[in-house]
């Protein structure tokens, strides 16, 4: 067991006093960095990348040595889950993922089986070269796509606005939808726990999609195969849920095992936290498009975000991932402000 040097973020997602707000970015690990450019150009494509230990960890560090945040997150990709259960994808430039197989009805099933995690051993490798090359310096932080997400894109095949066939497999064949999601919950649980296992030190579930669901159908098909996971982890380390776009879940999700919920930008911090209620750590949400604006209002809109939050229960992020044409200095400003911050003492 490695002595962490810098456990802001563990001791904030657990409730417990800091001496400041601890930060780190969605997909900091990527296409905002020259450094990360260079050794992804040097490669075939991304999957490449992913599935190469050692770069995904020199990948995954980069952002500690050149942003100075709080956190390392694993390089690696939510649809390595459904690979690992079958159905393999393609990584398209400047067009995302997509999947040559689907799933769409019965018969589909006997293309995919549950993952028992085995089959993703080059993740576990990253994060042991990464826990050993970051000596402790800051926590690293493991993820998995959400069940109902990873259902969008299996079902899909790629990357859509409305993900209107899954939506439709919720309605036409929901036996079906919840076999689906059974086998991801049971993949992904598997995987998570290898994570920690190689030494991820907190976790993060990412519910991308979420937000095209109603409140009524997000109950359904989404909320239980997230309690499923947290209670398998039993918060062996701290679990971090992310349901972009699906304010009305934040009091479910309060209710499950975990210790933070993530923001996205369009959530009011006041309303998070009446839903979110005092036991649960908030995650977010400065809007990615501030780090288009001039230093002076990305310090003005960070300080303002961290006023709102209150020197408890919060971990200083964007609302969603850094897009990629973000000037890296104007990131370092946003971490410079967040860590310079004084709450003011009641």
């Amino acid at each position: 067991m490695i002595d962490l040097k810098n456990d802001l973020l563990l001791r904030a997602a657990k409730g417990e006093d800091v001496e400041r707000t601890p930060v780190w970015l969605m997909r900091q690990a990527g296409r905002i960095l020259p450094e990360y450019r260079a050794v992804r150009n040097s490669l075939s494509g991304f999957k490449e990348l992913v599935e190469t230990p050692h770069l995904a960890a020199e990948v995954t560090i980069q952002p500690v040595d050149i942003l100075d945040v709080d956190a390392a997150i694993i390089f690696s990709d939510i649809l390595v889950i459904p690979e690992a259960m079958g159905l393999t994808y393609e990584m398209i430039e400047k067009k995302g993922p997509y999947f040559p197989s689907t799933i769409e009805s019965e018969a589909d099933f006997s293309k995919i089986r549950v993952a028992t995690g085995d089959e993703l051993q080059y993740v576990y490798d990253a994060i042991e070269l990464t826990i050993k090359e970051l000596d402790g310096r800051v926590p690293l932080i493991g993820f998995a796509g959400a069940p109902f997400t990873i259902l969008c894109y299996m079902v899909e095949g790629q990357g859509s606005k409305t993900f209107s066939k899954a939506r439709k497999m919720l309605w036409a064949r929901p036996d079906l939808a919840h076999r689906l999601l059974d086998m991801i919950t049971e993949s992904t649980i598997a995987y998570l726990k290898r994570q920690i296992d190689a030494g991820a030190q907190l976790l993060q579930i990412f519910d991308s999609w979420a937000g095209i669901l109603s409140a009524e159908q997000y109950r359904v098909f989404g909320i239980p195969y997230l309690e499923r996971i947290c209670r398998a982890i039993d918060l062996k380390v701290p679990v971090t849920l992310f349901a972009k776009g699906a304010h009305f879940s934040i009091r479910d999700l309060a209710l499950l095992e975990c210790n933070t919920i993530g923001l996205d930008w369009n959530m009011p911090i006041n309303l998070a936290r009446q839903m979110a209620g005092p036991q649960r750590t908030l995650q977010g949400n400065l809007d990615p498009t501030t780090l288009y604006a001039s230093g002076k209002d990305i310090v003005k809109q960070t300080e303002k975000m961290l006023a709102e939050f209150g020197p408890n229960r919060h971990i200083a992020n964007l609302g969603h991932g850094v897009y990629p044409d973000t000037n890296p200095e104007m990131v370092k400003i946003f971490v410079e402000t967040v860590k310079a911050y004084k709450h003011e003492k009641k």
